[in-house]
């Protein structure tokens, strides 16, 4: 009997604690501001001065661009927006696609005023939204940093066993909508459960944890995961029109592995995963007749996580190379 009211009055106490605490956290202001680009709104916080500016887009599920915010500000103006159900954003009714996602950052760089020229940086996935962009929007766009980029032709020819690694994430991603929403999620926050999983976080302030963290609490952040995934391959197809950005400077940045190797890799195909990234970046570097590939030796695929100052170091080379052709 006593169990049986421990199992209903449980998952019904955490959910309440989900509720309040959520209700809690939207009354405080967000980092930035929200923009409506047609019916729905997006976030975007700015920050540093200068020109060019830097216009990060995050990885598929990230939101890790406010972990860079303060060093990249440094070095001139910079955006870190939230892609639709990331985040502050509002949920999009469009597809969860590059094109889409593409339309969606110029209606909102405009809405707020944010005049190019810009310097783009695209973690993972975001590396298909930015190269889109700029061939669309070629005379904004000054240059590019892919950090650990995708690129078409390997994604849409992925190993069998590639396939079922995407299949077991989407399993993960539905089964944290219901911890999200259950308050598991966030009892795991509050154990410190991602330095736990991720040591290299404690390298970062605790204001700009909490901008990350507070998505990943939240079922819309999974619900937007999945959308994206299950999308991959049609954003795959909508970039390849974008494959020659003549002499545009370009600089990739590669990690040593997907996986830093560990027990739980021993689990999945880390050696095709592997093979299929070495193939990408060869095609990666052939987008532009300047481009530079640095190494990120000490980084798994999370380089903003492992070795952000990488991608700093990787800005600074674009910045240098605008100069000089200034």
């Amino acid at each position: 009997m006593i169990s049986s009211l421990i199992k209903i009055f449980l998952p019904v106490a955490t959910s309440i604690y989900q509720a309040i605490a959520s209700w809690l956290e939207d009354r405080q202001p967000p980092p930035g501001k929200l923009f409506d680009i047609g019916g729905y709104c997006l976030h975007l916080h700015v920050a540093g001065k200068g020109s060019p500016t830097i216009v990060l887009d995050h990885s598929l599920g990230g939101i890790e661009g406010y972990l860079l915010v303060e060093e990249l500000a440094k070095l001139t103006q910079v955006c870190i927006y939230d892609r639709a159900g990331y985040g502050w954003s509002d949920h999009s009714p469009h597809p969860r696609t590059s094109k889409q996602i593409v339309l969606e950052l110029d209606k909102l760089l405009t809405q707020a005023g944010i005049a190019p020229p810009y310097i783009l940086i695209g973690n993972s996935f975001g590396s298909y939204n930015v190269r889109l962009y700029a061939h669309r929007f070629p005379e904004k766009v000054l240059g590019i940093v892919l950090t650990d980029g995708l690129h078409e032709k390997g994604m849409l020819k992925m190993t069998v066993q590639l396939q079922a690694l995407k299949l077991f994430f989407i399993s993960g991603f539905v089964m944290s909508i219901i911890g999200s929403m259950l308050g598991i999620i966030r009892l795991l926050r509050i154990c410190g459960i991602f330095e736990l999983l991720k040591p290299e976080l404690r390298q970062f302030s605790e204001h700009s944890l909490n901008s990350v963290k507070r998505s990943f609490c939240r079922a819309k952040h999974w619900m937007m995961m999945i959308r994206e995934m299950l999308n991959l391959n049609h954003s795959a197809r909508q970039v390849s029109v974008a494959s020659q950005f003549g002499s545009m400077p370009i600089v990739s940045i590669k990690a040593s592995s997907f996986f830093k190797p560990s027990f739980w890799t021993l689990f999945i195909p880390l050696r095709g995963s592997n093979r299929l990234r070495d193939k990408m970046h060869i095609d990666l570097c052939n987008l532009s007749t300047d481009c530079l590939q640095i190494p990120a030796e000490q980084s798994g695929h999370f380089v903003w996580v492992d070795q952000p100052d990488v991608i700093v170091d990787a800005v600074k080379h674009i910045l240098a190379k605008v100069d000089s052709a200034g």
